[in-house]
């Protein structure tokens, strides 16, 4: 399907070139175009530019316009409204059975989340009841949550395993993750998290489930080709720095690739550890030192920011003005959308909480959740940008009066019509 997007009031993130990922004082440019077109064509980019573009008049006295507008399958007239490249949400645990709202209440009662989870409750409550979840059924729910993140802006996603703790339950997970590949429009990252918790059985032996972890979950995870990353939630009480880098290691020599969960509950030495292997991204950060804000601006690893949980469990924010300003670390947002820290996939909600706690301004925030995001999953060649020959995973936005107004308005919904691979989502 052939689609042109006329008058548009804005393009956003626009670059002629694919663009790198950007670091510190690089994500406060944003490039856009005022009274733009957008051109959509098998899928992909097929050009942009300013409609006066179009307006030209060639000999046969007919304008580029009017030529488009006779062949393209669907025109759609953006007057007064704004185009942005689809959200490219980082860091997820979409698929998951279930709810956990018992335990917010417990919250409100005053415990804390190591407290829920030394009851029983957090991780491996959602491991319990995944584990008596078939697998359609798992497929569904989740569906119904891709739907939702679709509306919300959002056109790639990674989305982990970490709720089924063993071998059988963490595949199924990982099959329903493919599954939505399959058969959704959105652009679907996966990766193995059986370094999640310790379930149960383990609770004694903690070293038995890290080699169960290498010795039978990451082959056949890497036989079937279920995964592109593998993490690991490196904090205490969890996993070990020891127990990430064998996990890692062992993940490393299949073909995974390392992200890893780090330093959400004190500083864990997984930003360490992460860099080390080279790792995509390490996630979290609400307790790192400067120490390791230097280990990241050394490196490639770029610092995923989940401001949803952080509000959830009303903790402090990462600091994300020492990382831009002092040290040019590249940083991206995502929401961490799962039943137990984040119950929310609105990326357009996490731009709030990015401006309004961590300081960061418009402009590296829409660098946050689009071009650094989509590096954040291995996906910045053709995901992130309005760039020619990206994947067309663009959405209009309703009528505004600024690109600020969508971190300003943090509930209102903005967004007027979402296209995915080229096609309009109904």
């Amino acid at each position: 399907m052939a689609i042109l997007i006329k008058n548009i009031k804005k393009l956003v993130q626009v670059e002629a070139e694919n663009p790198n990922l950007r670091r510190g004082k690089e994500m406060s440019v944003l490039n856009c175009i005022d009274n733009a077109y957008l051109l959509i064509d098998w899928g992909k980019i097929a050009d942009y530019g300013e409609m006066s573009e179009l307006l030209y008049m060639a000999d046969t006295g007919v304008t580029r316009l009017e030529e488009l507008e006779k062949i393209v399958d669907n025109v759609i007239d953006a007057t007064g409204k704004m185009v942005f490249p689809s959200f490219c949400d980082s860091h997820t645990h979409l698929v998951y059975a279930g709810s956990r709202e018992i335990e917010f209440m417990d919250k409100i009662r005053g415990l804390s989340y190591q407290e829920i989870a030394r009851r029983g409750g957090g991780i491996l409550n959602s491991a319990k009841l995944l584990h008596e979840t078939s697998e359609n059924e798992l497929f569904r729910q989740a569906m119904t949550r891709v739907d939702e993140i679709i509306r919300f802006g959002t056109g790639a996603v990674e989305i982990k395993s970490g709720y089924g703790l063993n071998p059988e339950d963490e595949i199924k997970m990982l099959r329903v993750i493919r599954r939505i590949s399959q058969e959704s429009p959105l652009t679907v990252v996966p990766t193995f998290l059986g370094a999640h918790a310790f379930p149960e059985k383990y609770k004694n032996d903690h070293e038995g489930y890290v080699s169960e972890i290498i010795n039978e979950m990451i082959p056949v995870v890497a036989s079937e080709g279920l995964a592109d990353y593998i993490d690991v939630f490196c904090e205490n009480g969890f996993f070990s720095v020891e127990d990430t880098d064998r996990i890692l290691n062992a993940g490393m020599k299949y073909g995974l690739r390392a992200t890893v969960h780090a330093n959400q509950m004190s500083e864990s030495g997984g930003v360490e550890v992460g860099v080390k292997y080279n790792a995509i991204s390490v996630s979290h950060l609400e307790f790192t030192s400067d120490k390791q804000y230097k280990c990241l601006a050394e490196s490639q690893t770029i610092a995923n920011l989940l401001p949803g949980a952080t509000f959830f469990l009303e903790m402090e924010y990462p600091s994300a003005r020492r990382m831009l300003d002092e040290y040019q670390v590249a940083v991206a947002l995502a929401t961490n959308y799962n039943p137990g820290s984040c119950p929310c996939g609105d990326m357009k909600f996490i731009t709030s909480l990015a401006c309004l706690k961590m300081k960061m301004t418009p402009e590296e925030v829409f660098n946050a959740v689009t071009i650094n995001g989509a590096y954040a999953m291995g996906l910045g060649e053709s995901h992130g940008s309005i760039t020619r020959g990206k994947c067309a995973n663009v959405f209009i936005t309703k009528d505004i009066p600024s690109y600020e107004f969508i971190p300003y308005s943090f509930s209102t919904p903005l967004i007027d019509t979402v296209i995915l691979q080229g096609e309009i989502y109904e």
